[in-house]
């Protein structure tokens, strides 16, 4: 990421993670999907905390300590980059709104638990976004994002009551 994903290829992304370029290539239909794992496992942290939320407890969701920040702040400047973070957010709001339906006791084609997991994941999305994008180049980034995270669960608790 040192020279940016636009002059990044394929061919020098092989190398630097031990596979050829063509394993790359018959694993990631481009080379700004080759971020989508880790996109995924912070994401599916961080949405996952409505399937242990408790009745009666505080929504509160921890951020995922991985390069979660650094990769979000890049998709400020990368187009595909952003497109793969905003796919990828998608794509984790259905569990999410079967965990909050399971916890309400709601049907699960019920759209109130499918607007309140719009609510989280955009909630959380933009908490980590911002703190990406403002903790450039500062440090202390994990302590500002776990209290942005913190914030942002609790709004979004506010309306879920």
């Amino acid at each position: 990421m040192r020279q940016g994903v636009h002059a990044t290829t394929g061919e020098q992304i092989g190398p630097a993670v031990g596979v050829l370029a063509r394993t790359v290539w018959r694993y990631f239909p481009s080379k700004e999907s080759c971020v989508r794992p880790l996109f995924s496992a912070g994401i599916e942290m961080l949405a996952g905390c409505p399937r242990d939320w408790r009745p009666g407890r505080p929504l509160v969701a921890g951020p995922e300590r991985t390069l979660l920040g650094p990769l979000v702040r890049h998709t400020r400047t990368e187009p595909g980059l952003r497109a793969v973070w905003l796919q990828t957010y998608g794509e984790a709001e259905p569990a999410c709104a079967r965990a909050l339906a399971e916890r309400a006791g709601l049907s699960a084609d019920d759209p109130r638990a499918a607007i309140q997991a719009a609510m989280f994941n955009a909630a959380l999305r933009a908490a980590v976004e911002h703190c990406a994008w403002r903790a450039a180049g500062r440090g202390a980034e994990e302590d500002e994002l776990e209290v942005t995270v913190r914030s942002a669960s609790a709004a979004v608790a506010e309306g879920l009551r």
